[in-house]
Formats: structure tokens, C-alpha cells, sequence
């Protein structure tokens, strides 16, 4: 037996275009599949501002990308790699057993082209996605949503639109890297274990030399913009936010010059799904004239927060629930890039609105992303109040001359590994002195937000969190999924450069 979709449920369906494509409900027993989902990992071409450019993808048998699961659907996956390359995905928001976290180490090999690796675990609930972790092949777009919904989303009467944000350039990953590091990369990445930018090299096709590298001759520091956008948009451009000018930046594979259009009810609601699967770039989500609420991070609810922007840093996720006004319209849903003028974004259009073109650069620049919204989160399902086991300060270093950006000032490789003992309450307090914001995910584990700059709070539990240059963010974690799980920026060229260690223990 089937569940009926809602009116707004099935509009989703028929205008998710790129996005994560809508499952139906089953009973609980009957979702227990006997056949593994297939997903696949493939070259295609993709068209970029009117030029043709090969890319990755990870699609499903119909041509979907990514997962979206239902209540109670196991997350068991036939992983096969099309690539012409050897790869790993990894399931960013999951928190599986150590083997299927989807990195490589000496334990755990790439998948090599034409094999399939196989996974069975039970998912976690919320806004996640899925993304290469060996080279650098997110770059070239090997990314997709995935999507578990409960059963609160199934009852609820909204339609859900997922967004990918990502970055793009047709220039080669590996001589985007050599451009900054000025060939002299020499950290271990290849998805955290192994394999260095040189490694990442053959992963990539030669294309037109178009992105560079960002300027970043205005004095400042970043991380102290305002509002929960997290930036005065006044112009004023902190020193290092941006390592790479790129080509373009795409919601859902698409430029603002060709933009999703999805077809909304007038005086409907809207769960906005966006993932910021971007490889260096921060963006602002600014609902224009619209006023929403932000009801998770990172997949994990928290107490709605009403606002028009909201920052989100690279690997994060923001659920934001819209309702549309009654009159209906076209309502432009943007990325800004952080410190610059461009933007992305998709489209809602209400029936019979006329769509306008709409210019991929802002009037002004985006200011920094900060604390401000993180500062306003507070998590509806808390970690239990225990005093913490074991209490460790991680200082976030390097620089941008040379380009090399470290934890403790070691590269990983010669990382001295955080030895933790199996159900301990861990606090990690994150102490930036890099003079750039970094992104920071744990693996396996979820972690909730304890402190800012020293002063405490009962914040979100997510899984990547944004430091800024200067600051301090303190965050508990208990541990509960042994193994090696790396604690790296999610800045893919910082962690490429050796910002990664592991959080490590036994069974």
C-alpha cells in the first residue's frame, strides 16, 4: 500500500529537475528491500555558461542524482565507480560503521573503475549528501544530495526543494592546486589517507585555464561581518576569504544565465533543502523578499530561526521552511559568494508568473560569514548533560604564503592522531590562527556547539562548523562509533594541503 501525496509533495516531485528525485512511502515492513539501491559513479558533460565541460556525477539507474530515502528505509547501496579513475564516496552527515564511512586508508581501498562496493547500515534522518574523498574529484562535481526523510517531513503538508551549491571551474583541479602551493603541495589527501594533490592529478581532464586565484589585496579579518548572513555586504572585503576566483557557481549544475525553475502553490510552504557542496567558497542564502525559517543544521533540527540571509560554509546544510504569499510571484532563492559580488541561485514561480532574467553578479559585494546565526541556534535534541572525559585544543594554522594550512602546525602525514577511549565525552575547543575561516567536520560522529570565543551555549549538534579567522568554537562529542575518523577542514584544497588529523579508538 501506498501513501497519497500531497498536492505540494507531488509538485516537488514533477520540478525536482537535478535534484535528489522523490520516493514514495511504503510500510516499514515493505521497505526492508531485498535489492540493494543502485547508484553509479560516471563522467558526463556537463554545459556551463554556454561551453561544454566533463564533469562527474553519481546518478541512480534513471539518471537521478543522489538518494532521497523515506522513514525506515535502510540506506543499503550497490556503489558502482564508472569513473575511468579509482574513487571512494563518502556519506558526509552519515554516521556508519568505520569500513563504509566512505574514506580510504590502508583498511579501507578505493573502489577501482568498473567495481562495486556495497553498503548496509541505517541512515540518519535529515539534509545530508554524498561526495568523492580521494583527490580531488569534488571539484569536478562528484557530488549529489541525500536525503532521509522522517516521518514528521511525509505528514508535512510543504513542498521540499533541494539545492546543491558548488563551485566550478574548467580549468584542471590539480593545476588549480599547483597555482597556489606554486607547485609545492605536500600533504597527504587522497580522500585523507595516502594520496597527495600529485595523486589527485590524473583525476582530472586538461581544460581551458579560465578560474585563477583570488585577489586579496583589502585589509581586514574575516569572521566578523553582521546579521545572520553573517556580513554587512557593504563592501568591505576581508583579506583571505576567497582562495579561487572560478568560473562559475552552480545551484543544482546551473548558472544564474539558465536557472531551475520550480513550480510553487500560491500561499504554499517550501522546505528548502540546500547543501553548500562547494570546494572553497562560503556563500549567503538571501530569500529576497521572502522571510523564512531556519529548522535544521546539517540535518539535525533546532528551534527555528526566522530571518532573509543566512550564512552557510562549505559541507553545510540549512533547512529552511517558506511560506509563499498568496498572490504569488517569482521568488529568486540566491547564493552570494562571500566577500564577492557573484551569486547563484534557483528560482519559485508561483503558476502564470512571468520569469525574468536575472544577473549573476550583486550590486555589491557579500560581506564575510561570522558566529551570528551559529550564535542563535539551539538544538531541539540536545547530547545528554554529562561532564566531559577527556578536554583537547586544536589550533587551526597555516597561511596563504606559503599555501599550506595545517592543524597544530603539522600537515597531515605527520599528524599526532586524538586518542580518545570508547564512551567518553570529548570537548574539542577549535582555536583559529590561520588568518582564514575554516570549515571543520568530524566523521562519524555529531557534535554539538558548546561554546563561542569562550562563552557558553547550548547550540546546534551538526557535523561541520564554521570557525572564523580569530576565534574559538568549543564543541562535545561522545564516542560512540569506533575507528580512524578524520577531523579535517572541509576547504578542499586547505585539507588537501594537510589541515586534517583523526580522531582514533578501539572497540
Amino acid at each position: 500500500m501506498t501513501h497519497a501525496l500531497s498536492r505540494r509533495r507531488l509538485l516537488a516531485a514533477t520540478a525536482a529537475g537535478g535534484c535528489a528525485a522523490l520516493l514514495p512511502a511504503f510500510p516499514r515492513q515493505a521497505l526492508a528491500q531485498a535489492t540493494p539501491l543502485r547508484l553509479r559513479v560516471e563522467r558526463r558533460t556537463l554545459e556551463v555558461n554556454g561551453k561544454a565541460a566533463t564533469v562527474f556525477g553519481i546518478r541512480q539507474p534513471n539518471g537521478a542524482a543522489g538518494l532521497a530515502l523515506d522513514p525506515g528505509q535502510p540506506f543499503r547501496v550497490d556503489l558502482t565507480n564508472r569513473s575511468g579513475e579509482d574513487t571512494v564516496i563518502h556519506w558526509h552527515g552519515q554516521t556508519p560503521p568505520y569500513a563504509q564511512d566512505g574514506v580510504a586508508d590502508a583498511n579501507r581501498p578505493t573502489i577501482p573503475d568498473g567495481a562495486t562496493r556495497s553498503y548496509d547500515f541505517t541512515p540518519r534522518p535529515g539534509t545530508h549528501w554524498m561526495h568523492s574523498h580521494h583527490g580531488l574529484q569534488e571539484q569536478r562535481l562528484m557530488a549529489a544530495p541525500l536525503i532521509v526523510r522522517t516521518a514528521d517531513d511525509l505528514r508535512a503538508d510543504e513542498q521540499e526543494v533541494t539545492v546543491l551549491l558548488h563551485d566550478f571551474t574548467f580549468r584542471d583541479p590539480a593545476d588549480l592546486l599547483a597555482g597556489l602551493t606554486g607547485g609545492a603541495a605536500s600533504s597527504a589527501h587522497g580522500g585523507g589517507h595516502g594520496a597527495g594533490p600529485a595523486a589527485a592529478g590524473h583525476a582530472s581532464h586538461a581544460m581551458p585555464a579560465q578560474g585563477g586565484m583570488a585577489g586579496h589585496a583589502m585589509p581586514g579579518s574575516a569572521g566578523h561581518g553582521g546579521g545572520h548572513g553573517g556580513g554587512h555586504g557593504d563592501g568591505a572585503m576581508a583579506m583571505d576569504l576567497n582562495d579561487v576566483e572560478y568560473d562559475a557557481y552552480l545551484a543544482n549544475d546551473r548558472t544564474l544565465a539558465d536557472p531551475e525553475v520550480v513550480r510553487v502553490e500560491r500561499g504554499g510552504r517550501v522546505r528548502l533543502r540546500i547543501i553548500n557542496g562547494a570546494t572553497s567558497t562560503a556563500f549567503h542564502i538571501d530569500l529576497g523578499t521572502l522571510t523564512g525559517q531556519v529548522v535544521a543544521v546539517d540535518g539535525t533540527p533546532v528551534r527555528p530561526v526566522e530571518g532573509r540571509r543566512f550564512g552557510m560554509s562549505m559541507g553545510q546544510r540549512l533547512d529552511i521552511r517558506l511560506t509563499l504569499p498568496a498572490g504569488g510571484g517569482v521568488f529568486p532563492i540566491l547564493a552570494l559568494r562571500e566577500g564577492a559580488v557573484e551569486r547563484t541561485g534557483i528560482l519559485l514561480a508561483t503558476p502564470g508568473a512571468s520569469v525574468a532574467k536575472l544577473s549573476d553578479r550583486a550590486d555589491r559585494p557579500a560581506g564575510p560569514l561570522d558566529l551570528s546565526l551559529e550564535a542563535g541556534l539551539t538544538a531541539l535534541a540536545p547530547l545528554a548533560a554529562r561532564p566531559a572525559d577527556l578536554v583537547r585544543r586544536v589550533r587551526l594554522t597555516g597561511s596563504m604564503t606559503p599555501y599550506v594550512w595545517t592543524l597544530d602546525d603539522r600537515a597531515f602525514g605527520a599528524h599526532v592522531p586524538l586518542e580518545v577511549a570508547r564512551g567518553q565525552r570529548v570537548e574539542l575547543t577549535l582555536e583559529n590562527t590561520s588568518g582564514m575561516a575554516h570549515p571543520m567536520h568530524l566523521h562519524g560522529h555529531h557534535f554539538q556547539v558548546v561554546g563561542l570565543n569562550g562563552k557558553p551555549l547550548a547550540g546546534a549538534v551538526r557535523d561541520t562548523v564554521l570557525v572564523p579567522d580569530g576565534a574559538a568554537v568549543t564543541v562535545v562529542f561522545d564516542a560512540d562509533n569506533p575507528g580512524r575518523w578524520p577531523l579535517h577542514c572541509h576547504n578542499l584544497l586547505h585539507m588537501a594541503t594537510g589541515m586534517m588529523t583523526e580522531v582514533v579508538y578501539d572497540g
